[in-house]
């Protein structure tokens, strides 16, 4: 699988007999219309639910709660237990993918879900505010405002950060956790994180990357083309956004502080994906020149993203046991 992983031109068996009676998703660029890749994305991930939804989610109270932002604004985030929870439990605070542009609550509920149901813990969804409506870095403060009001709304919602208080995201969502990361530990504050989810991240942009580093990212030029995420795609959500490159808050492998000290980190990374080499070259800067426990699932001939578009394929049903068991391993690192 590790050499797989690096092969830009290997398709997944699985995926390849899926894509020849189906035809690949098209390619966005700058003619997209977002808003209705919006309501299709909806649709997607409601469909993700079917498929890995139970009669348990039945038992799952869902409560929504208005979180200030430090602009003055407040957004949205909706908390999730289970009904028959007697004791307080260990807390995840979700941040979707979506480019900075699309996505909403509906996108993680599945996996908030299942963290109350495998875990009897509690899950904090965040709504942080999209692009092109609200520009780089508002997506990052306004995350990183909902971990600290989680952080002091802990008992009031039902959890026990001692018992493990994870900070997950997926897509730019994971680039926001792992930014948060840094600044939840430079900051000292209180309680600390235990362990911090990564699926698919963007870690550093082409423009920032530092020569020691360039002979190992090649995947954003490999897979430029790539399914679902490529080049077109990703310059179609930047330009929306208005990010700065060289930001430690869009390129969190530079931060300035580095990165020891940070949680225990669990990474999913795709073969077919142009963010492939940001999730790889992150886990070997974190364990192996700062210390730090980590864990990675690789998924050798897949697009970015694929358990949204192809939820009913036996990859994505894999896909959603590691997760389930991916946190689970960050909580006994706790």
């Amino acid at each position: 699988m590790a050499d797989l992983i690096k092969d830009h031109t290997y398709v997944n068996p699985e995926l390849r007999k899926i894509l020849q009676s189906e035809p690949p998703k098209g390619n966005l660029d700058a003619t997209t219309d977002i808003y209705a890749l919006r309501e299709l994305l909806a649709k997607r991930k409601k469909e993700l639910t079917d498929v890995h939804g139970s009669s348990d989610d039945a038992l799952i109270t869902e409560e929504d709660h208005l979180v200030p932002t430090r602009d003055g604004a407040h957004i949205t985030v909706r908390v999730y237990r289970t009904t028959n929870q007697q004791d307080t439990g260990p807390i995840i605070v979700m941040l979707h993918g979506g480019g900075w542009v699309l996505g909403g609550l509906d996108n993680e509920a599945l996996l908030c879900r299942q963290w109350c149901q495998r875990y009897s813990g509690v899950s904090v969804n965040v709504e942080y505010r999209l692009a092109p409506e609200h520009k780089f870095p508002t997506a990052v403060y306004d995350s990183h405002d909902a971990v600290k009001w989680t952080a002091a709304h802990a008992a009031t919602i039902g959890g026990d950060p001692r018992s493990g208080f994870i900070v997950a995201g997926v897509s730019a969502g994971a680039s926001m956790a792992a930014a948060i990361s840094h600044l939840y530990r430079d900051e000292q504050a209180q309680p600390p994180l235990t362990g911090i989810y990564l699926s698919i991240p963007s870690l550093v942009s082409p423009e920032a990357v530092a020569e020691k580093y360039k002979p190992l990212y090649s995947s954003r030029v490999d897979n430029a083309n790539a399914l679902i995420l490529n080049d077109a795609s990703m310059g179609l959500f930047r330009k929306l956004y208005e990010d700065d490159p060289h930001s430690p808050l869009m390129s969190p492998l530079n931060f300035p502080s580095g990165h020891r000290g940070l949680p225990p980190t669990y990474l999913q990374v795709c073969g077919s994906d142009p963010l492939r080499d940001d999730g790889l070259l992150y886990e070997q800067v974190l364990r192996e020149e700062s210390g730090v426990k980590t864990r990675l699932d690789l998924y050798p001939g897949l697009p970015h993203g694929f358990w949204s578009w192809w939820p009913q394929a036996e990859f994505s049903k894999q896909h959603f046991r590691d997760s389930v068991q991916g946190l689970g391993w960050l909580l006994q690192q706790s």
